[in-house]
């Protein structure tokens, strides 16, 4: 299978394009040719995935009015669902988002779909107009948290001074962080007390540096979102590329992040994926992975 994703070109990309979007989203409802379309195709961003030549899934992107940004028109091949082609639709939507300077992404997603995008970071926000007789759900995900930079760097200052009290191995690393606009965290450490017999971070620092760099970022949200819980990172891997010879540094952004918290106020335990970029002067050497948990605190219901 080889699985690329682009935007419609031709005449024929285009009626293939519309084609796919009617037959998964207005032919099982009875619905006649055109209704898959709308008044705002010219100004959207369109994705359409590909095996081959063979079209297999698509989404559309807009703009709204209030610097957020709407996805629309999601379908997958039922044959190709579950291979995390919706996945990789709405990641891909979601850069575009961001390169437009958007803070927010929303949706309307049937009832059915809810967990499926729940899983990629989005919360409910309140129902939203049935359609074709299925209830959906208005829902959002932030790009950039909100917030002031005067804010952020409070918070961030708080987290740390949090960290070298709490974790004795962060302040003996130096750990710090670099900078935080709302969306993408870096941390850094100094070579010279994480170094090892070659020259080169020791694995371990390399480990704890991107542990809480992503632990950093889960924290950030749930204050941004005013929510508590009790972190812990439950799973992880990490892919050592190249030596850390210089420079170290951590990053991880918010479009990595998938994952809803907003459970919480329901009573339920959060979880969340994040992704952390390791980098030595500049290049990436390594690539951590890690499954976190917010749980309820203990005081909590």
């Amino acid at each position: 299978m080889t699985i690329r994703i682009s935007s419609p070109q031709t005449d024929a990309d285009w009626q293939a394009y519309f084609q796919f979007r009617w037959q998964q989203l207005r032919a099982p409802w009875q619905q006649p040719p055109g209704s898959e379309r709308d008044e705002l195709e010219q100004q959207s961003y369109h994705r359409m995935v590909l095996d081959g030549n063979k079209l297999i899934a698509v989404g559309r992107l807009h703009q709204l009015g209030d610097g957020s940004a709407q996805i629309r028109y999601m379908a997958v091949d039922p044959k190709y669902q579950g291979q995390q082609l919706g996945a990789r639709l709405v990641a891909e939507l979601e850069q575009q988002a961001f390169a437009l300077g958007c803070t927010e992404v929303v949706l309307n997603a049937r009832d059915s779909a809810e967990g499926f995008y729940q899983r990629l970071g989005y919360s409910v926000q309140q129902p939203a107009p049935t359609q074709f007789g299925v209830a959906h759900y208005r829902m959002h995900r932030y790009l950039r948290l909100p917030g002031t930079e005067a804010v952020w760097q409070q918070r961030c200052q708080q987290l740390q001074q949090s960290w070298h009290q709490q974790i004795p191995l962060s302040s003996f690393m130096q750990l710090e962080i670099a900078a935080f606009d709302g969306t993408e965290l870096r941390c850094q450490a100094p070579l010279e007390p994480n170094i090892n017999l070659h020259g080169t971070m020791f694995a371990g620092s390399l480990y704890s540096l991107a542990t809480l760099t992503g632990w950093g970022l889960l924290h950030l949200q749930l204050q941004a979102l005013e929510l508590q819980a009790d972190l812990v990172l439950a799973d992880a891997s990490i892919r050592y590329l190249k030596p850390m010879q210089a420079q170290p540094e951590a990053r991880c952004s918010l479009l990595s992040a998938k994952g809803d918290l907003t459970v919480l106020k329901h009573g339920r335990h959060a979880s969340q994926r994040i992704r952390v970029e390791l980098l030595s002067a500049g290049k990436v050497v390594a690539l951590f992975e890690g499954q976190y948990k917010a749980l309820l605190p203990r005081s909590a219901p």
